[in-house]
């Protein structure tokens, strides 16, 4: 990233630029791949997605989901999680929390399963069983021909970050929210 920014809105600025890039264009950024933690019950539960898509003016993040996994079950009932990432080379974690939407039809759902059944990605909504479903043997069942109705957008609507950078000169905390940035004590 070169030199540490100093000032809280670059270092926004530069969060919210580097979760693009991990969305758009930078298919190995650490970033794409982070960690939601939803609730279950009384307890977190925890798995990695993909971010697909960042909305920077409305503060939006984006990642697929089949619509019968547990976490949509548990967004539907606890619609708030938090998404955390770390990148080895900033030295960057961030903790997003979030509000977590549902969008399993509709025009923009259909817009996005369209680019997404012409990709090897499709295969992981076309399975006639719901994800987590006890099988007998590892090999894939035979596709579904109704998994665009599996096919699911979840949008996290970031709420607060909490960004945390590890650097040998001093470790920096910092939260990003619509009411304005704040240094925190790591």
């Amino acid at each position: 990233m070169g030199e540490r920014l100093a000032a809280l809105n670059a270092i926004e600025a530069a969060v919210w630029q580097q979760l693009s890039a991990a969305a758009t264009t930078d298919r190995k950024h650490p970033w794409r791949t982070p960690v939601l933690a939803t609730i279950e019950g009384d307890a977190a539960d925890a798995r990695s997605v993909i971010l697909r898509e960042v909305n920077v003016t409305e503060r939006r993040l984006r990642v697929f989901s089949d619509a019968r996994a547990a976490k949509v079950a548990q967004l539907q009932s606890h619609p708030t999680g938090t998404l955390v990432m770390w990148s080895p080379p900033l030295g960057w974690q961030l903790r997003c929390r979030v509000h977590l939407t549902l969008e399993p039809s509709g025009l923009a759902t259909t817009s996005r399963w369209a680019r997404v059944k012409l990709s090897p990605a499709a295969q992981d909504y076309l399975s006639p069983l719901a994800p987590g479903a006890t099988i007998a043997s590892p090999e894939r069942p035979l596709p579904d021909a109704a998994a665009r109705e599996h096919f699911a957008v979840i949008t996290a609507q970031v709420l607060a970050i909490d960004w945390l950078e590890l650097h040998p000169e001093g470790h920096r905390r910092a939260r990003f929210a619509a009411t304005g940035a704040t240094w925190l004590q790591p």
